[in-house]
């Protein structure tokens, strides 16, 4: 008897809808097309050769702003069968994981965030691109696809399984998770010059900066995250989180810099909090004990997969995990010297957006 396929709801909820909107799509491209070439049969080079868009599904800046819906609706339509193939892998797996690592809400969350947030952000790059540019294709461009997600993903991965090892090509080829996001983007950056890919280039990189920034500052985690009980933390403090480290060692500098001075202006218009010292050991802890995890319940199956009674386990893993950090956050809070203040530090040399290094001031007069 073959084993059973076990998809959480709402990652089974986005794998139907990605065919079915995929395949709308699609369908209503080729009728638009075929009605304008009857149209114009004489005309190969005219309106029945030009790109046809679905504006009520997919984002077009030049049309989709009656359809607000559509910026939902896109990071779930495909253009082609070889981009529907890895989207709906990247949802089956990913999704399957985050799902039962963060429970069918926090999972929603994250994906309203990661799939409105970079289609969002497009629409109006767009927007300025044909204005500064006068160019129509940037006007009409489709922006749609799971490239966002993707992104996002990976960074969700660097998270929480960072130090898993990922071989490929039978032991050619290692690569531990934390380096995917940055080689994401590094291909998907080069194939926007190359290949004329430039919405997948700008949805990848939105979709990274956008889950980062949820991740880091907002997501709440539980602290027995066996339960939905406070207490709870907010976002992620761990120096191995901070922005510079997606980058390699030579980057790490450069991007300190640059992301230390974006950080200290969202500080200052108050979108973002400095952490604490409790909240700064507490991800601390969580980060050093999430080095031991691995991703053998991705696959659900197979050599390396959960075998029975290990669900149980890992809930007391994670629950020692949680306890242990809300000890030391407690403990950290308990020494906290009277009348002294410690955030994250908002200068000097080599800051990082969100590093966790402190500063600890007196006040005074």
């Amino acid at each position: 008897m073959p084993p059973r396929v076990n998809i959480p709801p709402l990652t089974r909820g986005c794998l139907v809808a990605c065919v079915f909107l995929s395949v709308l799509t699609g369908a209503l491209r080729y009728r638009d097309q075929v009605a304008r070439q009857e149209e114009y049969p004489d005309s190969p080079t005219g309106r029945g050769s030009q790109i046809y868009t679905v504006p009520y599904l997919t984002v077009v800046p030049a049309l989709s702003i009656v359809f607000p819906w559509t910026f939902l609706t896109a990071a779930l339509v495909e253009q082609n069968i070889f981009t529907l193939v890895i989207t709906l892998a990247t949802l089956f797996y990913g999704g399957k994981y985050l799902e039962r690592a963060w429970g069918s809400r926090e999972f929603g969350k994250f994906l309203l965030v990661v799939a409105v947030v970079p289609n969002v952000i497009a629409f109006l790059l767009y927007i300025v691109w044909f204005a500064l540019t006068r160019n129509l294709e940037r006007s009409f461009a489709t922006i749609c696809g799971g490239v966002a997600a993707q992104s996002a993903f990976l960074v969700a991965f660097k998270q929480l399984v960072p130090e898993h090892t990922v071989t490929l090509f039978k032991g050619l080829l290692k690569i531990r998770v934390k380096h995917f996001p940055a080689a994401f983007l590094f291909l998907n950056t080069l194939s926007g010059p190359i290949l004329g890919t430039d919405v997948s280039t700008t949805l990848a990189w939105l979709g990274f900066f956008s889950s980062w920034t949820y991740l880091r500052f907002y997501k709440i985690s539980h602290a027995d995250l066996s339960t939905n009980q406070s207490p709870t933390l907010k976002g992620d403090a761990s120096e191995t989180f901070a922005m510079a480290y997606f980058f390699p060692d030579p980057l790490h500098r450069p991007v300190a810099i640059i992301s230390e001075v974006v950080y200290n202006l969202l500080v200052s218009f108050r979108i973002c909090t400095p952490f604490s010292a409790a909240d700064i050991s507490a991800g601390n802890s969580r980060a050093e004990a999430r080095g031991d995890a691995s991703l053998g319940m991705l696959l659900g199956g197979g050599r390396g997969a959960a075998q029975p009674g290990s669900a149980r386990a890992e809930a007391e893993r994670r629950r020692a995990i949680a306890l242990k950090a809300l000890d030391q956050r407690l403990h950290a809070a308990a020494n906290k010297p009277p009348g002294s203040q410690a955030v994250v530090n908002g200068g000097g040399n080599g800051g990082v957006l969100g590093e966790t290094s402190l500063d600890t001031e007196q006040a005074g007069p």
